[in-house]
């Protein structure tokens, strides 16, 4: 009679299958936990990539962009920004050069001083918006015939502006990194405790198999089996439930923003399929440790 047969006949319910109870506080906390854990950990990835878009979008108008700004007295300020534009329009790399009228200005100090600004009262240089094509201009040059030709225009590549913006991204994404990790740990550390208080509450039955002659490898991969059942489950519960919720936080936003970037394509998508099956791995191993070491401390 082969170990199956001794279980059903004299353990009734205690079968292969339900030696770990399929019901109950420890089986509905691991599919909620790994639901939760892995709702927020798409969360986090829909974030860092909605960044990374965002930023690399910045980034890149304004790589293809430029200004020039000309300081000059009044009654040089016009002949400065006709050389100027001169200057601009025979220099290779550069594909277009328009001069901002005040109404321009105005939309572009609108977000931090509001929109009705007296553009009349307020001393503001001439700006000239530069659209870049290929690799750019020569600049060292193009600075010397501005010296040259409009000494009060000063060259700005928005170098400046896109090394700090790098720099964030790739913190944001660090961050969102060092979240999931975190995640990652929270869940190993709450499905251990579920396995464990399983195991505590069948140490009699865990103490009856080994009578019967169950080895511990049987035992173990009972516990392991059903904790990576339902944490595969809550894993893509909480996954389908994390699509949902950033599509939809997606298709609300209409205008051109953070948010409105949110979501996942391409690539994105096996990142966040891996997240369900690295959840059930850690659901796996944790469950696994935990009942090694119990079974372990009952020899």
């Amino acid at each position: 009679m082969n170990l199956r047969a001794i279980l059903t006949r004299y353990f009734g319910a205690y079968s292969v299958d339900q030696i770990v109870p399929p019901r109950g506080n420890a089986a509905w906390a691991t599919i909620f936990t790994t639901a939760t854990m892995t709702f927020l950990a798409v969360a986090a990835l829909a974030a860092a990539l909605a960044g990374a878009r965002f930023a690399d979008a910045w980034s890149l108008d304004l790589a293809k962009s430029a200004t020039v700004r000309i300081a000059a007295p009044a009654e040089t300020r016009e002949q400065q920004i006709a050389a100027t534009l001169a200057v601009l329009e025979t220099t290779p790399g550069i594909a277009s050069a328009e001069v901002l009228d005040d109404a321009a200005q105005a939309r572009l100090l609108a977000p931090w001083l509001g929109d009705d600004l007296p553009m009349d009262a307020l001393p503001l240089p001439a700006m000239i918006s530069v659209t870049l094509e290929g690799d750019g201009p020569n600049t060292e040059a193009l600075a010397l015939r501005l010296a040259a030709d409009a000494p009060d225009a000063v060259w700005d590549d928005h170098d400046r502006w896109r090394e700090p913006l790098q720099k964030t991204t790739a913190r944001a994404r660090m961050l969102a990194i060092a979240a999931i990790v975190l995640i990652t740990a929270a869940l190993a550390v709450m499905i251990t405790l579920a396995a464990r208080a399983a195991l505590a509450q069948n140490a009699q039955v865990i103490v009856t198999l080994r009578l019967v002659g169950a080895r511990d490898r049987f035992i173990i991969w009972t516990f392991v089996r059903r904790f990576t059942m339902r944490a595969l489950i809550g894993s893509v519960l909480g996954a389908i439930f994390a699509i949902i919720a950033v599509q939809m936080l997606a298709d609300s936003t209409a205008d051109d923003t953070f948010l409105s970037l949110i979501g996942f394509s391409g690539l994105d998508w096996a990142l966040l399929f891996a997240i369900p099956f690295i959840a059930t791995f850690v659901a796996f191993n944790a469950t696994r440790q935990a009942a090694m070491r119990h079974l372990s401390q009952q020899a």
